[in-house]
């Protein structure tokens, strides 16, 4: 069984790029993916701002991101770029933590103005980690989400087709992606939208 780690990189659980991670969460358990989420407040804030190597929450995820067969990151964007609290994470790990590893960028932000961010800020930094294939990204913006009751998000239609694409393009990166549970016709629907989406 393939298993890929979740990282979210918003400061709150209930925040627009993390209903993007869940949506993914749920679309990787559908197809027998082993899942293991890590959130910012999985690290002690001391570790993180003063690059503690020896931190045992730190090892725990070098450990577990080494055993992956891929990563998801979730990042809202602050100033044009991801967040600075999702930087000290990745700045953790090992310079070829992601050697081997398909990877997913996901990103959200006030305005399309901000589309490029993923691509000049975040998606350099998993190419220096050794990221085996970066599945491009999927950019919400706040347009594509409608607040619900419960204070969670409902994404739009469009972001939800983009993120479906985006799944089954990273569960065809992954090792035996001939036992993901996608019709053989579906999943090459499926990765041809995801090459021409973010």
């Amino acid at each position: 069984m393939s298993k890929v780690v979740l990282l979210a990189g918003s400061p709150s659980i209930q925040s627009k790029s993390s209903a993007l991670l869940q949506r993914v969460a749920r679309l990787l358990k559908t197809q027998g993916v082993a899942l293991e989420l890590f959130t910012l407040e999985d690290f002690p804030a001391e570790d993180l701002i003063n690059a503690r190597w020896d931190s045992p929450a730190v090892n725990e995820f070098v450990q577990i991101v080494a055993q992956s067969d891929g990563l998801v990151v979730s990042t809202p964007v602050y100033k044009a770029a991801y967040s600075g609290a999702l930087k000290t994470v990745l700045d953790l790990l090992p310079e070829r933590a992601l050697e081997n590893k398909a990877v997913l960028a996901l990103a959200s932000a006030g305005s399309a103005g901000h589309l490029l961010a993923v691509d000049y800020a975040l998606q350099p930094v998993l190419t220096a980690l050794k990221a085996r294939h970066i599945v491009g990204a999927v950019f919400a913006t706040d347009k594509d989400f409608t607040r619900n009751e419960d204070l969670s998000y409902q994404i739009a239609d469009p972001i939800l087709a983009r993120l479906d694409a985006a799944v089954s393009q990273l569960v065809a990166h992954l090792p035996n992606p001939e036992h993901a549970r996608i019709p053989a016709g579906e999943l090459a629907k499926s990765v041809q939208a995801a090459r021409i989406s973010i």
